[in-house]
């Protein structure tokens, strides 16, 4: 069931300028319960995720949230990814597929493959050049117990390659602005239950380094369309997952690891930038509070 707004709480739609810290809202509702911007590549506008629907809001500010028509599928979550042209939107169902839909035409393909009625697909990424889908592959046990890898997926189809082969929790996964690496959450270095680090994963040599290693729990790496940053979720420590309604930290990392820049706190989590949110210039990120009844 897509998420809905607690009672009196209100969605917000920002974009935040990393230069200065400032913060401009787009959108708001009291009705819909959105999430994930993707920023389209001409800079134009922010598609975001609702009650299983996909809408689209000007950059400006000055049109309201308009339904975007994904044809005869199934209810979409909030990890879908745009194409590097903007024509296709890739987007992770709730009967645990992927599929790609033209925007022009509405047409729509299953990307996926079939791995049986308890395996599901979540999305977070593409490459560069458009062929590749990154996405966290969920296996669910008849006893309750979960396992998360990472995996990559040809565009237009074709064969999975998995990355990680273990029990350690994984979420988050993306490409480098280069295509070279992916990126992602995981408890891999967790000595606690659920403190998520992020790391990267060479595609070639399949070596890992881990970025961030400090008390928080992030999530959600974004790679900045310049290579040199990651934006990211870093949820208080202690918490399990990627809970929504908490009080979070919006991040910036070097790629190399180093000291993270907190560039704003909001009320939010789950929902707040589960995708690529970065304006297609580098100079903004777009992110989505959910505003508490006073």
């Amino acid at each position: 069931m897509p998420r809905t707004l607690l009672p009196g709480q209100r969605a917000q739609l920002w974009v935040l300028t990393l230069d200065t810290g400032a913060r401009r809202l787009v959108a708001e509702s009291s009705d819909l319960l959105f999430e994930a911007p993707n920023w389209t590549p001409d800079g134009v506008s922010l598609l975001v995720n609702g009650d299983g629907c996909l809408f689209r809001v000007a950059v400006d500010g000055r049109t309201p949230l308009t339904p975007v028509d994904l044809g005869a599928i199934p209810a979409i979550n909030n990890d879908h990814v745009l194409s590097p042209d903007g024509a296709t939107i890739y987007v992770s169902c709730g009967d645990g597929s992927l599929r790609a839909i033209e925007l022009v035409s509405a047409r729509s393909r299953i990307v996926s493959n079939d791995h049986g009625p308890d395996f599901r697909h979540y999305l977070h990424g593409v490459s560069p050049d458009g062929l590749t889908l990154a996405y966290i592959g969920m296996r669910i046990s008849t006893d309750g117990s979960v396992v998360t890898n990472v995996f990559t997926v040809p565009s237009a189809g074709g064969p999975d390659n998995q990355l990680t082969d273990d029990a350690f929790a994984d979420d988050g996964a993306n490409f480098s602005a280069d295509g070279s690496t992916v990126f992602f959450n995981s408890e891999r270095a967790a000595t606690l239950p659920g403190h998520a680090q992020l790391f990267g994963l060479t595609l070639a040599g399949r070596a890992f380094t881990q970025l961030t290693d400090d008390e928080r729990v992030n999530w959600f790496p974004q790679p900045s369309p310049d290579g040199r940053h990651l934006a990211y979720v870093s949820f208080p420590p202690g918490t399990l997952g990627h809970p929504a309604d908490v009080t979070v930290q919006l991040r910036l990392l070097g790629v190399g690891g180093g000291e993270p820049r907190t560039l704003a706190t909001v009320f939010g989590g789950q929902g707040t930038m589960n995708v690529p949110s970065w304006s297609p210039d580098g100079s903004q990120l777009a992110f989505v509070e959910y505003v508490q009844p006073h």
